[in-house]
């Protein structure tokens, strides 16, 4: 029973906003980190919870995307995921609470724009695609509102909702079969997987000329744009080219997930470049 909530909970995605937050803070160099570990914390509980209501809201399409998944393989209620989501939900409150008012307000703002998502903004074009990519830029704001700082965070924040924003719509083409029979009308359904990728091809693009330009104003290292050159640009470049040569579901979520990974790379660029530049 633990497993299947923690496969609900999808704690991989959840790591990674904990260590959006830990990166932006420690770019915005915080006078303590007590607040910033609070603001980890939020940020986990948000995603947990949202990822169960997430689940929770799509059981009928992931019967036939993701048949494994705890709740269409009913190893979970419905009523034990929704309890879940929302407990989850008013404890990054309590917690976000504890750093301050702009931490709360984000923080409330997140768990609202997530539950609306997965409710409504998702079989959208575009849109639902976006709140997602803000949510997740949020990520690096958040880390600074708790350091203190925003200011060095913005150009982070900036690169990952571009990014995301593309995985997003890469996301949209690898569930096409399921949105299609649910009449979930995505990028991908309303105007083709090609379309799709167009959009995929020039959001990887916009967010790699902002992995480059935050180089230079923020006076990173050369290490980060080593990085940035020699490790995800090659990668996004094979994600896009991989996707439209092989564009079946599988290879499509594969695509997604190594573009998930991919991120911790880019986070080791940032930290590295930042660290070695003082």
């Amino acid at each position: 029973m633990l497993n299947d909530y923690y496969r609900l909970s999808r704690p991989i995605n959840a790591l990674a906003g904990c260590i959006a937050v830990f990166l932006s803070a420690y770019v915005a160099e915080p006078p303590s980190w007590v607040p910033v570990i609070m603001a980890a914390i939020t940020v986990l509980l948000i995603t947990i919870s949202t990822n169960a209501w997430n689940d929770y809201i799509d059981i009928e399409i992931d019967r036939i995307n993701k048949p494994d998944r705890p709740l269409p393989a009913g190893k979970i209620t419905p009523r034990g995921a929704l309890i879940f989501s929302v407990t989850g939900s008013i404890i990054s409150l309590v917690t976000a609470a504890s750093i301050n008012l702009p931490a709360f307000l984000i923080a409330l703002g997140s768990n609202i724009l997530l539950y609306l998502y997965s409710w409504r903004l998702k079989c959208t074009v575009l849109l639902g695609n976006a709140a997602v990519a803000s949510i997740i830029g949020l990520c690096f704001v958040f880390g600074g509102v708790a350091a203190g700082n925003i200011d060095p965070t913005l150009p982070l924040a900036a690169t990952v909702f571009f990014a995301i924003l593309g995985r997003e719509i890469l996301k949209t083409m690898a569930d096409y079969k399921g949105d299609l029979q649910q009449n979930c009308r995505t990028i991908a359904v309303a105007w083709g997987k090609k379309s799709a990728l167009l959009y995929v091809s020039i959001f990887l693009t916009v967010s790699t000329a902002l992995m480059i330009v935050t180089y230079f104003i923020e006076k990173y290292s050369p290490v980060y744009l080593f990085i940035v050159i020699f490790g995800m640009c090659p990668l996004f470049a094979y994600i896009v080219i991989n996707s439209k040569t092989l564009s079946t579901g599988k290879n499509l979520e594969r695509n997604s997930t190594l573009m998930k990974y991919g991120f911790f790379l880019w986070f080791l660029a940032v930290a590295l470049g930042a660290g070695l530049a003082r």
